[in-house]
């Protein structure tokens, strides 16, 4: 999946965080999205479908990210030798707008044996705006709850009303961690990397 990402984010010149926010996020998440609707629509409650999307959207992080994440850092620690240790050494990431090997940026020095290293860029910071917003996105739906009896559900205009905010929520998450990928936001300037 991540090299499909990487190849569509390649041909249509968007880097690779870009791609990830916007084409991986829906591509996992909008079968989770039509599979609740149906049990949404099915059910009574939406106890199904918000524990629906909830737990699959954990299984595809957890087993999506952890699992492969684990299996890596297993092998660096049993297979390490002097030849990986070199191939580690001079491996290339992007800081900021540098561009600087393992060893140039001290890793090397803080793990001497070597590891597996993911290195987070504006991984930190986007996760803080998607935090915000999600405590926005859930004081809608308790505002829902309250006026409505529910989460989903009510008069039209209502379900409609509550859309444009949480549509809007998601414009703002890609939008600000794109000007964060891109460099036209620094996270520093405001305090906070």
């Amino acid at each position: 999946m991540g090299d499909v990402a990487n190849l569509l984010g390649c041909s249509l010149n968007v880097p690779a965080g870009i791609t990830a926010i916007t084409f991986v996020a829906l591509g996992t998440s909008l079968p989770d999205t039509f599979a609740s609707k149906s049990a949404a629509q099915q059910d009574p409650y939406a106890d199904a479908s918000i524990g629906n999307v909830t737990g699959s959207n954990s299984v595809n992080v957890f087993l999506g990210l952890g699992l492969p994440w684990m299996t890596a850092a297993i092998y660096w620690k049993v297979a390490w030798n002097d030849e990986l240790k070199a191939a580690w050494s001079s491996q290339k990431f992007k800081v900021g707008n540098d561009i600087m090997t393992f060893e140039e940026y001290g890793f090397l020095d803080e793990y001497p044996d070597g590891g597996f290293i993911v290195y987070a860029g504006s991984l930190g910071f986007s996760v803080l705006v998607f935090s915000v917003l999600a405590l926005l996105c859930i004081g809608v739906l308790y505002m829902r709850r309250v006026k409505y009896g529910g989460e989903l559900g009510g008069p039209k205009q209502a379900q409609y009303l509550s859309a444009i905010p949480l549509v809007g929520f998601w414009l703002i998450y890609v939008i600000i961690s794109s000007m964060v990928e891109l460099g036209n936001i620094d996270p520093a300037d405001l305090g906070l990397a």
